[in-house]
């Protein structure tokens, strides 16, 4: 059974998607006078977002920075193309493939983006619900550029959110279901809620004051005037003043909707419509009837105590809708045009007093008067303010004596507003905007009225109690009633729950911590959500709360208290993580960048090691799109410690890449060595972050892809120290890492002569180090190859064995010793696989070194053990030169265990690692440098031996062939030799194994003599 949702809340009278640019029209206020008051945009935003294209940037095909990253783009060019379906909404809310991307220019990091591209705010808004992310991203970043100011991005946020939901509301129209379009209308109707939260942000805070000029002024100044001034000065009339002009706006946008969408508008009436012709004509008649007035004047109804003819009762009702309508709307003007269209300028007269002249106390106001001396010529004659006291009380009593009479409610709540009598007025506002906009007001006019010069007899101490206990002295009181009150309609009260109501009336409050724990209460993950990056449903929430963050912080930067400033980072950056971890989970690693670069140093440093980690299986595009996001928007380093910097970043990846991973078994440990060959991959795969490379135009190109590239040589070499005691198995299955990390490198290191300098001794180093690493593994995965033919050929017997299938062989080990002498040939001048000496670690040796050794079982993973090696350091071990290049003490301990020689242990029974680090320390165990001789040394005692005896092994498998036994007899010759030192490489157990290899090669050798004995004679 399928349930429908709730019916939508009302639709408030101010939604108007479209309307945003028409607005100054109608306003009370014709311009903003501000330099922030007004958008240098037309609807073109300055952004840095695309989607990287293979060929988009309009002019030239852009280069990147391996195959491999093209190929992926060439693949995503491909499904774009062929995930296309047309207009049918199939894939309206849900592709990631068509993104808009706005346009980026400048210098220096402004211009780093070559793919950015422009995006049209205004009517041609994308249609797909991501690219509301994309352009509040771009809008962002265009003002922490310092592109725009932060108040236009206020308007920018507001005319984005209102297009967003027009696109919404007209995608659906006749598409979808009754359910699904109820949905999409909710949606639209939380966008529209959330513009008005920008707009009320833009009105309290980035609206700029409005000084009015001294030459404006009269002497003696008018009371409009000191209005202006006061309005000027106190923050309390300023507060209330925006307040009322946002709802104006508001309501204002409404009316053009009306317009647009309905092809209407208010005070559409015929000329002369309000002067009660159906009336005229019943009294011709000289009908007999003393409910209805026997004179069509004006004031003919209060006068006579009676009614017009019903029709035109019923015609002067609909016109004074229409004049409510637009009064609180700010169109008192066009409601003054509507009346005497009507035929009622008696009516224009009431709501215009002085002759028509413009009393709101703005700038704008003033400048529109100019230097009319009419309102001061009936102020010296009567008294400052006393007239316009008068008018507002007279307002009052008309309202009051209307409502006596049954007259017309909406008659009644105009000339309520023209006093603030909220009695008559609050009755027939029935959304939340009219009643705040009604209590604003009347607050404003107190706040006047209080400080202008009026005779005691016209102020407002001389009005009822009845009329003064109506208004709250203070925002709180204020907004409360619309809690409590008895005249607030059941509408309000509702609306006063809703999320965007509640941050609007925090803002009124001016109470900053306040609205900061309030989002954080709804877009803050459960108690029982484990999964952190998978934040609450409502991702509209989650982006409003981290942009009102971020644009608070830059407007607030050298206001702030030190209890606010606290929570705005505390807090704050917990929103903006957690919309951090929104973008990333919907697939905009483009965007995240902007935002976390924002968050505090070492929140910013977890995010992106996490986000990193998670995309480490990703293709290499989703990968690029995080690497640029962070290079572009990070300092590759700093000295600020409060910024977070991408060498950093790069190193806390590496670092947590070779920590043991937590891992849980039951009674089935048969898969402990395949998990750990999957961690040596993905250690492998970590390289790729550092294998990128950055823009050309960001700032020190050179520098940074050098930088990385060196970091990328020397954490290489590590995990090849690693990987070749892992790997000394005589197996034909390849090991993963090493091969994997050096498939990464190939590409960035045919550029090494661009990018780094090859006269730095650290560089070099580490250069001849990795293409040593390169020989060695490119003769392991040679000697695999060889024995995988080995092993299937032994399994057939040699009759059914077929040429090819001995040739394949044959070619395989000849392979073999080529690479093994080119190695062995080199082995004294090899950084990696230098000779050097075996020492045997003798009790002695373990009391004057004062040896320590510690093992555990590791908490992390119960099939693991943590192995601590620790003593004393001396001349050449710790000390001075390292001349032995054997590593010493500690090596020539762990390499007995990677040969599988430990005492006490069965033979064969090695040790394989997972992280294996040296480092120096100090006598309180304080870590000062590595110690990478050690280490070094330790893979030399291991990998050398284990070379020589795989190739007596294919020398063997050659001379059994019917080749020769030369190359068994070089390699003889080569360990025995002093000269080179290898033997001394050798452990006792593989100094045994090559002396029985040796006997097979002299067993080989002389039956092939026998052989050819008989054929000599």
């Amino acid at each position: 059974m399928e349930v429908d949702p709730p019916p939508p809340p009302p639709m408030p009278n101010y939604f108007d998607p479209e309307s945003s640019g028409r607005r100054e029209e109608y306003r009370r206020y014709r311009k903003r006078l501000s330099s922030s008051n007004a958008s240098p945009l037309s609807g073109t935003a300055v952004s840095k977002f695309s989607e990287a294209r293979l060929f988009c940037d309009g002019n030239s095909i852009q280069r990147r920075p391996n195959a491999g990253l093209l190929l992926e783009e060439i693949k995503q060019e491909a499904a774009d193309i062929s995930d296309f379906d047309g207009l049918d909404g199939s894939k309206l809310f849900g592709s990631v493939k068509r993104r808009a991307s706005l346009d980026a220019s400048g210098s220096g990091r402004q211009a780093m983006r070559s793919t950015l591209k422009s995006v049209k705010l205004e009517e041609d808004m994308p249609h797909e619900g991501e690219t509301t992310s994309t352009i509040f991203a771009s809008l962002l970043d265009s003002a922490i550029q310092g592109l725009m100011p932060f108040p236009d991005v206020i308007l920018q946020f507001e005319r984005a959110c209102r297009n967003a939901s027009e696109s919404i509301r007209s995608a659906g129209i006749g598409k979808l279901r009754m359910v699904e379009d109820r949905f999409m209308q909710q949606k639209a109707q939380l966008l529209m809620d959330e513009a008005a939260s920008w707009s009320l942000l833009w009105y309290l805070y980035g609206k700029g004051n409005e000084e009015p000029p001294a030459e404006l002024f009269v002497t003696p100044t008018t009371s409009h005037q000191e209005a202006c001034r006061f309005v000027a000065t106190d923050l309390t009339a300023q507060l209330c003043l925006r307040i009322v002009l946002w709802l104006e706006g508001l309501a204002s946008e409404a009316l053009d909707l009306e317009k647009k969408v309905r092809g209407s508008h208010v005070g559409s009436y015929l000329p002369s419509s309000g002067v009660w012709h159906r009336t005229q004509r019943y009294l011709k008649r000289k009908n007999n009837n003393t409910t209805i007035v026997k004179h069509v004047d004006f004031d003919a109804p209060t006068r006579e105590g009676a009614q017009l003819h019903p029709d035109d009762k019923k015609q002067d009702e609909l016109l004074l809708e229409d004049i409510w309508t637009l009064l609180r709307a700010g169109r008192l003007e066009e409601a003054s045009e509507v009346c005497r269209s009507a035929g009622q300028a008696w009516r224009a007269a009431t709501l215009c007093p002085f002759g028509g002249i413009d009393l709101f106390p703005s700038l704008e106001a003033m400048l529109k008067n100019g230097m009319s001396r009419m309102l001061q010529a009936i102020e010296l004659e009567s008294g400052v303010g006393r007239q316009w006291s008068l008018w507002k009380w007279a307002s009052y009593c008309a309202s009051e004596k209307i409502a006596e009479q049954n007259g017309g409610r909406y008659e009644m709540a105009v000339y309520g507003l023209q006093c603030s009598n909220l009695k008559r007025i609050l009755p027939i506002c029935t959304d939340w905007e009219y009643q705040t906009s009604r209590p604003e007001e009347k607050q404003f006019d107190d706040e006047m009225n209080g400080t202008q010069p009026m005779s005691s007899s016209a102020g407002p101490e001389s009005w009822p109690h009845s009329v003064l206990d109506q208004q709250a002295r203070d925002i709180d009181a204020l907004l409360q009633k619309l809690h409590s009150s008895d005249l607030v309609h059941e509408t309000v009260s509702r609306a006063c729950r809703e999320q965007h109501r509640q941050i609007e009336m925090t803002l009124m409050r001016g109470n900053i911590a306040h609205l900061l724990d309030l989002l954080w209460s709804w877009v803050s993950p459960s108690e029982d959500d484990q999964n952190i990056l998978r934040p609450r449903d409502d991702p509209d929430m989650i982006r409003f709360g981290a942009h009102i963050v971020l644009v608070l912080r830059y407007l607030f930067s050298d206001e702030m208290g030190d209890e606010v400033e606290e929570k705005m980072v505390a807090v704050g950056d917990l929103i903006i993580n957690m919309y951090v971890r929104y973008l990333f989970s919907e697939q905009h690693e483009e965007l995240v960048g902007v935002y976390a670069s924002q968050l505090e140093r070492d929140l910013c440093i977890e995010l992106f090691v996490e986000m990193m980690e998670l995309r480490l299986n990703s293709s290499l595009h989703t990968m690029y799109k995080l690497f640029l996001s962070a290079v572009e928007y990070l300092p590759f380093s700093t000295s600020d410690e409060f910024k977070a910097s991408l060498e950093e970043i790069v190193e806390r990846v590496l670092s947590r890449s070779r920590e043991l991973k937590p891992n849980k078994y039951e009674e089935d440990l048969s898969d402990v060595a395949e998990r750990h060959h999957l961690q040596a991959l993905q250690k492998a795969m970590v390289i790729q972050w550092l294998c990128f490379t950055p823009p050309s135009s960001i700032p020190e190109f050179h520098m940074i892809s050098g930088k990385l590239l060196i970091r990328a040589l020397m954490h290489s070499n590590t995990l090849f120290r690693e990987f070749s005691l892992i790997s000394m198995r005589r197996v034909p299955e390849l090991p993963v890492g090493p091969h994997k990390l050096l498939a990464i490198l190939a590409e960035p290191l045919k550029q090494k002569e661009n990018l780094i300098s090859l006269e730095d001794p650290e560089v070099s180093d580490n250069l001849r180090e990795f293409e040593d690493w390169h020989e060695y593994y490119s003769l392991d995965a040679t000697y695999r190859s060889w024995l995988k033919f080995e092993r299937e050929n032994s399994s057939i017997s040699p009759e059914m064995l077929s040429a090819e299938e001995k040739s394949q062989a044959v070619a395989a080990a000849k392979e073999t010793l080529e690479l093994a002498f080119l190695l062995l040939c080199n082995a004294t001048s090899c950084t990696a696989l230098t000779s050097a000496l075996y020492s045997t670690v003798s009790e002695a040796d373990v009391l004057h070194r004062q040896l320590k050794v510690d093992v555990n079982v590791s908490s992390k993973d119960p099939c693991c053990i943590q192995v601590s090696l620790r003593c004393l350091a001396v001349d050449g071990d710790g000390f001075g030169l390292h001349e032995a290049n054997d590593g010493g003490l500690l090596a020539a301990i762990m390499a007995s265990g990677f040969k599988g020689e430990l005492n006490r242990f069965q033979h064969g029974v090695s040790m394989e690692i997972s992280r294996l680090d040296a480092w120096y320390s100090d006598g309180h165990s304080s870590v000062e440098s590595t110690a990478a001789y050690i280490i070094r040394g330790l893979c030399r005692r291991c990998c050398l031996p284990e070379t020589i005896l795989r190739s007596m092994q294919a020398s063997i498998a050659l001379s059994v062939a019917g080749d020769s036994l030369d190359h068994c007899d070089k390699l003889i010759e080569l360990v025995a030799s002093s000269e080179s030192g290898i033997m001394h490489l050798f452990s006792q157990q593989q100094l045994q194994e090559f002396l029985f290899l040796e006997r097979e090669c002299f067993l080989c050798k002389m039956e092939l003599e026998e052989e050819q004995l008989p054929a000599d004679g």
